[in-house]
């Protein structure tokens, strides 16, 4: 029976992200999809400051850049006359970040999924990875030292011994089902949207073109450019008793019923989709050996391009303390993936609901941000703050960038798979060789007295403040 230390199921963003991030660590994992390609559609098409921080961590983000464009901003129509432009910040109502060394990443970029999954695929693969689509999971069981997997192929079954299973299967998740854990919330029942990437002319510049008959944002076609490509990701929402079928000639004509033109013609539909908006997540992340992440584990509405962006940071949080305790860390450290992750996709659910709501019509608070800057795990068992009085960054948080005093990034000094000590004294701490130290004085960003220690997880949140070396030492043995 082959083996593997790790096998995931989906790839999709998350599922891909999180084989990455196992196998640049060393981790042989394999993943898999029931479907013969990969995914060939726009759907998730913002990426979100946060994220990119991440992507370029993995060393990914030359080849976002070069296949994607900055955001670029809603026009709104009555007809053919362009009533206004406005940028993503002013339709949500959400403040722009000011530039500054601590983010070097102040907006969303646009690049359709099927990009940002085939640019994973290709990394996976470079660092060794095992991909494997058309094979479906069709059934598993646990034990206390492993999970065995059947999958099928082309009709044939194998059998498949490992020590963790992950669930990165949508939001229809097979794994999640199997494992009996409910998935609580809601269905918006009275109305569908529509979805896909069509060919489209009559349309100037890049943008979200949100074409109406006569001005009112609620009731509106949307065109979105995407980079690259003579494509338009369309959306309309549509009651759920009057959904029109999915081709060009419905498409077309929805889109002269809900602004009165015909000068935009539609053409070539290469991807579809109809959809139910549901706002649901587990009560769990893991059961034994396991695991959940992304859609599998939380579904809501795409308002404020939260979904994929999620997902990827699920992966992100699990694959460098999966990766630990197959070396050696202790198991428990896995648990702080679901008392991490969990609250952070219930804000989410909450925030995309906020917004769906709000269907873009002019905002009359500031609504939270979307940028994902500001997620943090302070309560986490693995912050450990112990200043007298904790300043501005405090144990759990996003890890700033920083100038340091060559000249280069902050983030360069973190961009790889080990932690790395911040040491604000003049002390030679001797520590493991997967934690890089620096000595520094003041960092930008960084409201830490003299004396003090600042350890930075794998994923670039602040793990410990502490002027204690024994501390330090605490917080390796119970993450590495």
């Amino acid at each position: 029976m082959p083996k593997v230390p790790v096998l995931i199921v989906g790839a999709g963003p998350t599922g891909l992200t999180l084989g990455c991030e196992l196998a640049r660590r060393g981790v042989a994992c394999r993943v898999v999809d029931k479907s013969p390609e990969l995914f060939i559609g726009s759907r998730a098409k913002g990426l979100q400051p946060r994220t990119l921080e991440v992507l370029e961590d993995m060393g990914v983000l030359d080849a976002i850049w070069a296949q994607g464009s900055p955001f670029p901003p809603f026009r709104l129509y009555s007809g053919t006359k362009l009533l206004w432009e406005r940028s993503l910040e002013e339709m949500l109502g959400t403040a722009a970040i000011p530039p500054s060394t601590r983010t070097p990443y102040t907006r969303p970029w646009l690049i359709p999924q099927w990009r940002t999954d085939r640019i994973l695929a290709e990394h996976f693969m470079e660092l060794g990875g095992r991909l494997d689509l058309a094979t479906e999971l069709t059934g598993f069981t646990q034990d206390e030292r492993g999970v065995q997997a059947t999958l099928t192929h082309q009709g044939n079954s194998e059998e498949v011994r490992a020590e963790y299973l992950i669930g990165a299967d949508g939001g229809r998740s097979f794994v999640r089902k199997t494992l009996g854990v409910s998935f609580e919330g809601e269905t918006h029942t009275t109305e569908r949207t529509l979805i896909g990437d069509i060919k489209a002319t009559g349309l100037e510049g890049p943008g979200c073109h949100m074409l109406t008959h006569s001005g009112d944002v609620t009731s509106r076609f949307s065109l979105w450019s995407l980079p690259g490509t003579d494509y338009f990701q369309f959306v309309a929402t549509v009651a759920a008793d009057d959904v029109p079928p999915l081709t060009v000639e419905s498409i077309q004509e929805l889109l002269e019923q809900r602004t009165g033109r015909t000068d935009v013609r539609l053409s070539e539909l290469r991807w579809s989709s109809l959809y139910k908006i549901n706002v649901r997540m587990v009560a769990r992340f893991r059961v034994g050996r396991v695991f959940l992440a992304g859609d599998a584990a939380h579904v809501h509405s795409s308002a404020g391009g939260q979904g994929l962006n999620t997902g990827i940071q699920d992966a992100y949080n699990l694959g460098w303390k999966l990766a630990a305790v197959l070396r050696g860390a202790p198991p428990s450290l896995l648990d702080s993936y679901e008392s991490e992750r969990l609250p952070v996709a219930a804000r989410v659910l909450g925030l995309t609901s906020s917004l769906h709501q709000q269907n873009f019509r002019p905002p009359t608070a500031p609504a939270p941000a979307i940028h994902q800057l500001d997620i943090t795990y302070r309560d986490s068992v693995l912050a450990v703050d112990e200043r007298s009085a904790p300043g501005e960054l405090r144990a759990g948080d996003r890890a700033p960038d920083a100038r340091l005093p060559n000249g280069s990034r902050l983030f360069d000094a973190f961009r790889g798979t080990h932690f790395t000590l911040l040491s604000f004294r003049h002390v030679d701490m001797k520590v493991d060789e997967r934690v890089r130290v620096l000595s520094v004085e003041a960092l930008d960003g960084y409201d830490v007295p003299q004396g003090h220690f600042v350890l930075i997880r794998p994923d670039g949140y602040v793990g410990a403040i502490t002027p204690s070396e024994i501390t330090i030492g605490d917080s390796l043995r119970q993450m590495m």
